[in-house]
């Protein structure tokens, strides 16, 4: 069935923490992808406000050296190894995926549609959901490894210093990928009974 296919995708989605900086497609072929994604993952009244930052090697090192000196200045030395070896994990990747949402939009929309104000916010959060589980999903596809990472806010300020980004731009997560290190964890499921349910059919 034609769904099927699609499913298997999902299903293949797992979380790789060793990447190393080899990539399985061009960098061209990655932009791509986001870009067709970026274009085509839904928003609420179509709204548009998902923005991407596409990271690749130096460029990439010099986010994860930000978000190392950042975390340094906050996490207690007895406490620093095992982050540093988590920056360290994530800097040896070939890249990182920035998601934002346009701050401005979503106020934009409010003001527009004030009977709904309240809501756009997570309408919007909703869409960058979204954006980062089908890019997770693509380039996995494509025979790369990834996982999905938040170091949102406290390397905000520095990032759109760093790549003079407008400062309605907010960070919401960062998904690193490149050439698959090592093999996924097992991954484990509640009982699907636990969690569904349906009527009428």
């Amino acid at each position: 069935m034609a769904a099927n296919a699609f499913l298997d995708f999902l299903k293949a989605r797992r979380t790789f923490y060793a990447l190393n900086g080899e990539l399985t497609v061009t960098p061209a072929r990655v932009e791509e992808i986001v870009k067709e994604a970026l274009q085509h993952v839904p928003s609420s009244f179509n709204s548009q406000s998902n923005r991407v930052v596409v990271l690749f090697g130096a460029e990439h090192d010099k986010f994860w050296e930000i978000t190392t000196e950042t975390l340094k200045a906050i996490v207690p030395a007895e406490s620093w190894e095992s982050t540093g070896n988590r920056m360290a994990m994530f800097k040896g990747a070939a890249g990182s995926i920035l998601f934002f949402e346009d701050e401005d939009v979503v106020k934009g929309m409010q003001a527009k549609f004030a009977i709904y104000a309240d809501r756009f916010p997570v309408w919007s959060t909703q869409s960058s959901g979204m954006l980062q589980h089908a890019l997770w999903v693509a380039l996995e596809a494509e025979g790369l490894g990834a996982n999905l990472q938040h170091y949102n806010p406290l390397v905000d300020a520095k990032v759109a210093e760093t790549w003079e980004l407008p400062t309605t731009w907010k960070l919401n997560a960062q998904l690193v990928f490149g050439g698959r290190a090592a093999g996924a964890g097992d991954k484990t499921f509640a009982p699907v009974e636990e969690k569904f349910k349906s009527f009428g059919a």
